[in-house]
């Protein structure tokens, strides 16, 4: 969702009579370069993250444990732990980034406090960091599997693990038979996506920005899953309620940038003759529906019916799922 200005390395942009670089491998070394300090702090927030669900793990006061009592060791599950901390700080930079894309796309606010050129290299060292995290959180999911599956040799573990971990529809246990694949659709979406930015000169720009709006749905996929198996969400309480709170920022950005988009050629006008027709009437109906999102989300915060889980009073005490045996 950035602009069709591209930056510099140091976030200045290219004057126009200006010959820019040939190789958009050096925009991506130094996009990775300077995302380094935003990696840093993503590292940060998902050690803190870890060390909080630690804590309520240990304390018995943890919704993951409530989901599955067996998880009542932090010491044993402590990679679990992990996958779900770095899930959480993927879906909060995930945020970020969409925000970013969605305040630089859409109407252009008359200050900044930072330059355009700077929210726009931050957008994309985000969306960088945001794809390592859902990376880890996938790959500490699939070694808390190897960990689990003790029931077969290492060759058999090694892939049982990964397949249920990034093979679609090969998880069979409970609300995961759905929510992994939304996930693993979010994941194998982000990493085509984003990196396209960095070959636009090849697939031309235009085909570049058709592309790029399919990030938003990375990010609703994203969100998805988490509603469907984040255990700290699971039930009807707080924290699920602020998860969907937090949906309204995005959903009222998307609205203004698809009413108001920076670019002239993507506002809608009135309804044309022909073959534009057609086109009209989708741009058209596409924000009639972000509308009613928006309407949605704060009926959803208002009636507090958030689609949570009622807590049981006599919680289930099964397995993730059966261990393979030979």
């Amino acid at each position: 969702m950035t602009s069709d200005v591209r930056p510099d390395e140091d976030g200045a942009a290219s004057p126009p009579g200006r010959r820019r670089p040939p190789g958009d491998r050096v925009a991506l070394r130094g996009d990775l370069r300077a995302a380094l300090p935003d990696a840093g702090a993503a590292v940060g927030v998902t050690a803190l993250v870890f060390a909080l669900l630690w804590a309520r793990m240990d304390s018995g006061a943890s919704d993951t444990v409530a989901v599955m009592p067996f998880m009542d060791d932090p010491g044993t599950y402590w990679m679990y732990l992990l996958s779900q901390a770095f899930g959480w700080s993927a879906l909060l930079w995930a945020w970020g980034t969409v925000m970013l894309g969605l305040l630089l796309s859409g109407p252009r606010p008359a200050r900044l406090p930072v330059s355009r050129q700077v929210l726009e290299r931050w957008h994309r060292t985000t969306s960088l960091t945001t794809t390592a995290l859902m990376f880890a959180h996938a790959l500490m999911f699939a070694a808390e599997l190897v960990r689990y599956e003790t029931e077969v040799d290492w060759a058999e573990r090694l892939w049982v693990a990964f397949a249920d971990t990034f093979v679609p529809g090969w998880y069979d246990s409970g609300t995961g038979r759905i929510a992994i694949p939304i996930g693993q659709g979010a994941l194998y979406l982000a990493i085509p996506l984003g990196l396209l930015f960095y070959v636009r000169h090849r697939i031309g720009a235009s085909t570049w920005r058709r592309l790029h709006r399919f990030v938003i749905v990375v990010y609703v996929l994203s969100v998805w899953h988490t509603l469907l198996y984040g255990t700290n969400v699971w039930y009807g309480e707080w924290p699920r309620t602020v998860l969907w709170l937090l949906q309204l920022p995005v959903a009222v950005l998307l609205l203004l940038r698809l009413l108001r988009p920076a670019r002239r050629a993507e506002r809608l006008g009135p309804p044309g003759g022909g073959a534009a027709r057609p086109g009209w009437w989708v741009r058209a109906a596409g924000r009639v529906a972000v509308a009613a999102v928006v309407v949605g989300l704060v009926v959803v915060a208002v009636s507090g019916r958030d689609g949570g889980r009622d807590r049981p009073v006599h919680p289930p005490a099964t397995a993730p799922h059966a261990q393979e045996t030979d």
